[in-house]
């Protein structure tokens, strides 16, 4: 298989999980945790004493796919993967979180593609962890906001979608060795 044709099919699927992880961050937030609040989320310990939205473990991960679809398909596709995210997370979200999850998944994902694209030629795990983590802060404060109208969850949502990026990170830098040794460039 040619490089290019690889660098193709790595990305298409890390946009298929990208859009995947939409409706399960949507679907566990109201559905999982190990307290679900009255006309609420539900919630999932991220730290002792601190609890998050059960969604937030999938927003994290999103952030990182969407730098990998970026990677592999070029700054266009990214684009287009936070449109068609957004326009999934608005079809799919509950009726009372459409406006906050559509919004904060738009202005997260642009605020990540905004830090990732000047960053990722020079450091591509360096990319990945700043604009995710910044992504990751926007995210939190629109949701919460638009969603539930308070910061309550502030210090949870952070935490957790932080533990995905780092998690992720140690397999970017995987990725990015890789790609080194198989000549894959980014598109």
């Amino acid at each position: 298989m040619n490089r290019d044709r690889q660098r193709h099919i790595e990305g298409v699927i890390a946009l298929v999980l990208f859009a995947l992880t939409i409706p399960l961050a949507n679907w566990l937030i109201g559905h999982v945790g190990t307290v679900c609040v009255p006309d609420g989320p539900c919630l999932v310990p991220v730290a002792p004493g601190l609890s998050a939205p059960s969604g937030v473990l999938m927003i994290g991960l999103a952030l990182v796919l969407r730098d990998i679809v970026q990677r592999r398909l070029g700054p266009i596709a990214g684009l287009g993967a936070i449109a068609v995210g957004a326009l999934i997370s608005g079809l799919l979200a509950p009726a009372a979180i459409v406006i906050a999850s559509m919004a904060a998944f738009l202005l997260s994902e642009l605020t990540d593609f905004a830090v990732y694209t000047p960053l990722q030629k020079r450091n591509f795990v360096a990319a990945v962890a700043a604009s995710s983590l910044i992504g990751l802060v926007v995210d939190s404060i629109v949701f919460l906001w638009l969603a539930f109208g308070s910061l309550d969850f502030l210090a949870g949502q952070i935490v957790g979608k932080a533990w995905m990026v780092l998690l992720a990170l140690p397999l970017m830098h995987l990725l990015r060795r890789r790609d080194e040794r198989l000549g894959l460039l980014a598109a």
